[in-house]
């Protein structure tokens, strides 16, 4: 399970009503849509993609979309 990554109070407060980040993160789900998929956050490719999961909650499939494999 990922921890999420530390963020000032602001930013996280602002990112946790858009998108319900930490809750997602702690879940081990992508988050909701429109920013993610909402699915479990399974099969990460590389360290690097599963430290950006802690940072942006989105998983593989879309991390892959949004920055392009």
């Amino acid at each position: 399970m990922a921890t999420p990554t530390k963020k000032t109070k602001a930013i996280a407060d602002l990112l946790e009503e858009m998108t319900g980040r930490i809750a997602a993160i702690n879940d081990n789900v992508c988050v909701s849509p429109p920013y993610g998929c909402g699915q479990f956050a399974t099969g990460f490719r590389d360290q690097t993609s599963r430290r950006e999961f802690s940072i942006s909650g989105l998983c593989q499939a879309c991390q892959d979309s949004v920055f392009g494999e």
